[in-house]
Parts: structure tokens; C-alpha cells; sequence
């Protein structure tokens, strides 16, 4: 029977980050890992394939409809399916294997197979029983499906399977249009597949600030997605390996149907505890089936931890990430701390996505008094060098105090831009901090200045 300090169940981005930070501060560390690879869900079967995805159907578009205008000219390339999976396998290998270095590196043991918790600690893996200090739950998430509706993994698949479909779909109809849907639905599109968009809510990406909704919505019809808000799935039927999905539009209760070669249910993730022993263990839980935690991510079991998915907040790898090397710190007796005010959110189509902080219709909700300062990417000279001037910057600031309070960002490269902000925002600069800073031209970041200094007498280029 192995003894540890610490034993971390899960080795997604929460707890490979979680176990790497324990060791580095003289922790003995394991983690215990089900899969054949380490990772979880975000390197297998999530965030890195279907950036892969991303990527080289991106590529296609450029070839098919940007390189004759500056001067690329023959044939746009024909996709090879088989291979284009085979180079999304070797990224996720790639970044696999480089865990397991970490994992050598660092001296942590990776206890392979399925884990439990007997008792407080105790973990069991299999037939052995491992003793532990320290347990922390990073088990992440699942898919959360919906009523009616029976995942297959072949016709109707989940983001998993939508990673893995044997031929390029003709039909394809996407229930959800949030990051994942609409990330995976464009990847398709791009491919050639009719891809139809069925939301329940009445906006796109339901949460985000609601001028980037429309403009996305916008930019998203343009390529080629069919759009359906507002709308109920009631049930996918499947016959000789074609869908029929049935849905209601709450508006006018009218009943509707469309076929489809692949259905790819994007509603949602739920968390997953299953097999962990939560029930005899007598852990607290929430209504929507999280791990409750104290401010220091302990458990109702004491020397249980929980950090990631399982817990409350956004489900964003970069938060599991935050809290893993929280918890860490705090295990090590130092002072972990996550700033939850300042974790960025990225939606990885093209344009991207980006936004941190406050929306304004949170603002106005809480009657906050605050300024806009808005620049379109249409005025920044890299973009239009570079077919990229749809969509624009928008910061919120403070009325009286100009402390940023929020961005929002639609154009090329939002996923990176954001973390200019996100710098000012942790050190509670204002928006004048960022116009005052010297941006090299020509950038895309340029437009972030520019939104800066559109929060006080107005941009240069606008």
C-alpha cells in the first residue's frame, strides 16, 4: 500500500497542473488516471483535436476563397479526411506524451485505472488501496444530453464523436449554439456539410455580451450555418443511419422537422462523479450535482479536495488550471488565490471570440454607471492587409473612475488579445493605462489601444 501527500483523481488541465504544482513545491504526488493517456477530456477528446480541426479547415477557407486575391493562384487543395483525422491524432499524442514527461520529470506516479474514495484517505484503484493526506477530485465533466434524444456515436454523436465521423457529413444538424456547437458546426461548414443550427435560447452563446451575439450570429450565417433560435428538440429519430430531428419554436409552438447524416448534440456538460463513492462518502453536493466547496476548495469530507468542472463556476480548462495550482499552494501551506473576476473566455471560430469580466447588460442590471469604448477592426491596417476586418474591440470602464471592468472582442486572434486586458484588469488599471501604452504597428492589438482610448476623448483611426 502505497502512502502519498497528495492523490489527485483526474488528469485533465486541473489536475496534471494540480499535481505538477504539488510536487514542485515538495509534495508526494500521484494521479489517478483511467484513460490510456493522460490529458482528460480537453487533450483527448476536446479543446486540442478540435483546434486541430480548426486549424486546417481554416486553412482551406484562406486557400478557397483569400489566396487569389493576392496573387496565389491554382486549385484549392481537396481534403483528405484520413489524414486530416491522422494529424489531429499525432497533435493529441504530441501533447499527451508531453504530460507523462512532466509526470517523469516531476517524479509523480500515475496510478492507472478507475479511482475511488473508500474512506478519507483512501484511494482505491483496482485492488489497491493507496493512503493519502491530501485528496483532490479533478474528475471534470461529461456530456449532458438532453431528452429524446439517444447519442450513438455515429449518427448522432457527442463533441467526442463529432471528432471521429468515418466521412465528411453532407447534412449536418448542430442542437446548441454555444462554443462547442458553433466551433465544430464551423468546422464542418468549411468542409463542405450543410450544417443547421437548432438554440433553445433566443441568442447565440447565451451569456455573452449581447452586441457580440448579433455580430457573431451574423459572421456565422455568412459562412454557411443555418441559424434556428428559439427552438425546442423534442426528439432525433434514426433510420437506415439518417436523422430526422423534430423541434418546436417557442414562439408559435409550431411543430417542425429536418433531416440530417450527422447529428451533433453541443447542449451543454454536466459534471462527473460517477464511480468516485460520493453517496457513502456522505459529500455535500449542489442542485446541479457539483461537489460544494469552502473558499480554499475543501469538501464537506475533511482532506477532500475538489477543483474544475465538478465544482461551481465556468467550465474552462484555464479555471481548472488556476484552481489546481491554488489548491496546491494551499496543501503546501502557502497562500492560493483565483481571481474569478479575471478569467478570460474564448470561442475558437473565425473570427474569435474572446471576452473577460463584466457584459453590459450585467452592468445596467446592477446599475453601474459605465463608459464604452468601442474600435472596429475595419480601421486596423493588419486586419484589412489580412481579410480580417469583420468584428471589433469593446471595453467597459467605470464612468467616474475609468477602472476596466470588462472586454469583449470579435476579430482575428480575440483568444490572444484578451490577455492584454486581462494584465490591466489584475492590476485594476484603468482605461487610460491602456492608451497610454505603446503598441507596435502594425498589430491587430492596436485595435485593443484604440477601444482604450475610445473610452476617453475618442481612437486615432475612427
Amino acid at each position: 500500500m502505497a502512502s502519498y501527500d497528495v492523490i489527485v483523481i483526474g488528469s485533465g488541465p486541473g489536475g496534471y497542473v494540480c499535481a505538477i504544482r504539488c510536487a514542485q513545491l515538495g509534495l508526494k504526488t500521484a494521479v489517478v488516471e483511467g484513460r490510456e493517456t493522460l490529458g482528460g477530456t480537453c487533450l483527448n477528446v476536446g479543446c486540442i483535436p478540435s483546434k486541430a480541426l480548426l486549424h486546417a479547415s481554416h486553412q482551406l477557407h484562406e486557400a478557397e476563397h483569400n489566396f487569389a486575391k493576392m496573387g496565389l493562384k491554382g486549385k484549392a487543395p481537396s481534403v483528405d479526411w484520413t489524414q486530416m483525422l491522422s494529424y489531429k491524432d499525432d497533435v493529441i499524442g504530441q501533447n499527451t506524451k508531453g504530460i507523462e514527461f512532466l509526470f517523469k520529470k516531476n517524479k509523480i506516479d500515475w496510478l492507472k485505472g478507475w479511482g475511488s474514495i473508500p474512506a478519507a484517505g483512501q484511494v482505491q484503484v483496482g485492488d489497491e488501496v493507496h493512503q493519502a493526506k491530501s485528496i483532490v477530485i479533478a474528475t471534470g465533466s461529461d456530456v449532458a444530453t438532453l431528452p429524446g434524444v439517444d447519442i450513438d456515436e455515429e449518427t448522432v454523436v457527442s463533441s467526442t464523436g463529432a471528432l471521429t465521423l468515418k466521412k465528411i457529413p453532407n447534412e449536418m444538424v448542430v442542437i446548441g449554439a454555444g462554443v462547442i456547437g458553433l466551433e465544430l458546426g464551423s468546422v464542418y461548414a468549411r468542409l463542405g456539410s450543410n450544417v443547421s443550427v437548432i438554440e433553445f435560447a433566443d441568442t447565440v452563446t447565451p451569456g455573452q455580451d449581447a452586441e457580440v451575439q448579433r455580430t457573431f450570429k451574423k459572421l456565422m450565417e455568412k459562412q454557411g450555418l443555418s441559424m434556428t433560435l428559439g427552438a425546442a428538440v423534442s426528439g432525433v429519430e434514426v433510420k437506415n443511419k439518417k436523422a430526422k430531428v423534430t423541434y418546436k419554436l417557442r414562439s408559435d409552438d409550431s411543430e417542425h422537422t429536418v433531416s440530417a447524416d450527422t447529428v451533433l448534440v453541443a447542449t451543454g456538460r454536466k459534471p462527473f462523479v460517477d464511480g468516485l463513492g460520493a453517496d457513502a462518502l456522505g459529500l455535500a453536493m449542489t442542485k446541479r450535482g457539483q461537489i460544494e466547496t469552502d473558499a480554499h476548495y475543501a469538501t464537506s469530507v475533511p482532506g477532500i479536495y475538489a477543483i474544475g468542472d465538478v465544482i461551481e463556476g465556468p467550465m474552462l480548462a484555464h479555471k481548472a488550471e488556476d484552481e489546481g495550482m491554488a489548491v496546491a499552494e494551499i496543501l503546501a501551506g502557502q497562500a492560493g488565490h483565483v481571481n474569478y473576476d479575471v478569467i478570460p473566455g474564448v470561442i475558437y471560430t473565425h473570427p474569435e471570440v474572446a471576452s473577460v469580466g463584466q457584459t453590459e447588460e450585467q452592468l445596467t442590471e446592477a446599475g453601474r454607471e459605465y463608459k464604452v469604448g468601442k474600435f472596429s477592426f475595419m480601421g486596423n491596417g493588419r486586419a484589412k492587409a489580412n481579410f480580417a476586418g469583420d468584428g471589433f474591440v469593446k471595453i467597459l470602464a467605470d464612468k467616474t473612475t475609468d477602472r476596466i471592468l470588462g472586454a469583449h472582442i470579435i476579430g482575428p486572434a480575440a483568444g490572444d488579445l484578451i490577455h492584454e486586458v486581462c494584465v490591466a484588469m489584475e492590476f485594476g488599471a484603468a482605461a487610460e493605462d491602456l492608451a497610454r501604452t505603446c503598441h507596435a504597428h502594425p498589430t491587430y492589438s492596436e485595435a485593443v489601444r484604440e477601444a482604450a482610448l475610445a473610452c476617453g476623448d475618442g481612437p486615432i483611426h475612427s
